[in-house]
């Protein structure tokens, strides 16, 4: 019986630790997107990695499952690149990284953010055009990218701004 105790506490501990580092994925996400920005203002600075979930940093919105739902980093003088991590949010419903000094292309990931409704990139130094699978976004309102500002009102739509916009940027000449 004694030796059974401590194996049952060994269990657990390892449980605990599966757990939270399942539980963590949408953090580590994040922290993907931390570690590939410079941050002058430190305002990434309550994104800690060991916390359980990401819903108590600082410019983070969770739903009641403790989800990401939406990172809003409006004018946060960020500089780098966007990370293809970013398309593992599955509850994404807003992205707001405008005002910034992001750089680099749009990662077609995104086209994996299924409830993503805003996207917004609007005054940064991306380069590139709009991926494709952006087109596939059902959900997807609002696009604002570069001095771009569009209303997308159904999915058919988006698909067809798509196809202009890489058509005028060069893809398709």
């Amino acid at each position: 019986m004694e030796r059974f105790v401590p194996l049952y506490l060994w269990l657990i501990l390892v449980l605990e630790l599966v757990f939270r580092a399942a539980g963590n994925a949408e953090g580590d996400v994040l922290n993907a997107l931390k570690t590939n920005m410079a941050d002058p203002n430190n305002v990434l600075q309550s994104w800690d990695a060991t916390f359980v979930n990401p819903c108590g940093w600082d410019h983070v919105t969770c739903n009641d499952e403790n989800s990401v739902t939406r990172v809003d980093l409006q004018n946060a003088n960020l500089s780098g690149q966007l990370v293809p991590q970013l398309g593992q949010l599955p509850n994404l419903q807003y992205l707001e990284l405008s005002g910034s000094n992001i750089s680099g292309i749009i990662p077609e990931e995104l086209g994996n953010l299924t409830n993503l409704v805003s996207l917004d990139l609007y005054l940064n130094n991306l380069s590139g055009g709009i991926p494709t699978t952006l087109g596939k976004l059902t959900k997807l309102r609002f696009l604002y990218e570069h001095f771009k500002i569009f209303m997308l009102v159904s999915p058919c739509f988006c698909f067809v701004v798509m196809f202009v916009l890489m058509y005028l940027e060069g893809f398709y000449a």
